[in-house]
């Protein structure tokens, strides 16, 4: 008992010199210390065998009374006891004391969301966070499959808009509390207190950056114009086309849904659960319903894959069809006696229907082509030939399992 006495107060006088001779500094490092006497005990009663009843009394008389102690003092008097350990003058190291090329590394790694989080801890990191140059790759990275252009111009078009129905609304504040609440996160669009020099700060965001235009497809908020390979769930009256849409992100689903234009007497079709892979940006910058003039009828040779527009009726819009450029009948397809490039007259097949079908093929003028057809057959219209290999590929991903009539 004697030794346990001696071993006791030993310890305990060894972690109190410390307390009396300095301020604690930080108080995670006292506990690891408590901790380590603690388990010092620990380890040696156990090793001689004392009760456990000796033990516990050890701790009750000598750890709850300074871990109490600890947790009674002032956060005050806490932050005193680190200002005169640190120095006056001094302060603890942030992110913000980083070197310049390390902050522009942690930031180029951050996903969206982390640079979402880190612009909501101050004015100087928001100005960096919102930075387009870190955004644009993660708008590529995501959103450049399916966008273009035209999306770009819509954008500006949808922020005009929003612009002038602000202006028009000025009397109504909630009007502009929802409009702003579509480009700024609530915790954004209010004041905050600068720290560092105690003054009022509003967002950097503008609504016209990368960023903003990402949350807003991100988020759903933006509807933005595209193309959907076989529309309307596969449907067989369109296996193998591609028609524009305007789109929507469901980040629940992460799919999209797909707004299709009116014509003839038909309602705006819509489509819900539209993946990524059915999804393209525009091929052309021409809109569904103006013929694309074509540029490559010169160049088509037998075997190339091309797309064309087609249409059912004249208020109809035109879609995308996948198709190939075949040989004259008059032509027996032998690759040395071939002359079907020196006609005027261009045959294109498209393979997804059978041998028969009035689908099954068409021909055009190389030299006089406008929009060709029909009623009956419907009207075709522009031609873009297919020099990428991906393109191809993409469309025989979407061949149908068996052949139409």
């Amino acid at each position: 008992m004697l030794l346990y006495f001696f071993i006791t107060c030993f310890s305990f006088i060894l972690f109190l010199k410390p307390l009396l001779l300095k301020p604690l500094l930080l108080w995670a490092s006292e506990i690891r210390l408590l901790s380590f006497w603690f388990l010092k005990d620990l380890f040696l009663f156990s090793y001689l065998g004392l009760s456990r009843n000796i033990l516990l009394k050890d701790f009750y008389i000598n750890v709850i009374p300074l871990k109490t102690s600890i947790n009674k003092m002032s956060p005050s008097s806490s932050a005193r006891a680190e200002k005169s350990a640190l120095g006056d003058g001094t302060r603890g190291m942030s992110v913000l004391d980083l070197p310049e090329l390390a902050l522009e590394c942690v930031f180029e790694r951050l996903p969206p969301a982390g640079l979402c989080s880190m612009a909501g801890v101050c004015t100087s990191l928001r100005e960096r966070c919102v930075s387009d140059h870190l955004w644009e790759k993660h708008m590529k990275h995501k959103w450049g499959r399916v966008i273009g252009p035209t999306t770009y111009r819509e954008w500006q078009w949808h922020l005009a808009s929003r612009k002038d129905l602000r202006s028009c609304k000025q009397g109504k504040p909630k009007w502009f509390m929802r409009l702003l609440s579509i480009f700024w996160p609530s915790s954004w669009s209010i004041p905050k207190v600068d720290p560092v020099n105690n003054s009022r700060q509003r967002s950097s965001l503008h609504v016209n950056s990368i960023m903003s235009s990402y949350l807003a497809l991100e988020t759903g908020k933006f509807w933005f114009p595209a193309q959907v390979f076989n529309r309307e769930n596969g449907h067989v009256g369109f296996m193998l086309s591609c028609y524009d849409a305007e789109l929507n992100y469901d980040p629940r689903t992460d799919t999209f849904q797909a707004r299709y234009p009116p014509h003839g007497r038909r309602v705006i079709s819509i489509e819900n659960g539209v993946p990524w892979e059915r999804l393209r940006a525009p091929s052309v910058d021409t809109s569904p319903h103006d013929l694309h003039i074509s540029d490559c009828l010169h160049n088509l040779l037998p075997g190339d894959y091309i797309e064309i527009q087609w249409r059912r009726n004249k208020e109809f819009p035109y879609g995308w069809w996948y198709g190939v450029v075949g040989h004259l009948e008059s032509c027996d397809g032998n690759e040395n006696y071939c002359r079907c490039h020196n006609s005027e007259t261009v045959v294109l097949e498209f393979h997804q229907y059978t041998p028969g079908s009035r689908w099954r093929s068409t021909k055009v003028n190389r030299k006089e082509h406008q929009e060709e057809g029909n009623e009956a057959d419907g009207f075709y219209g522009g031609i873009r030939k297919l020099y990428k290999n991906e393109e191809v590929s993409r469309w025989k991903r979407l061949w149908p399992s068996e052949v139409l009539e």
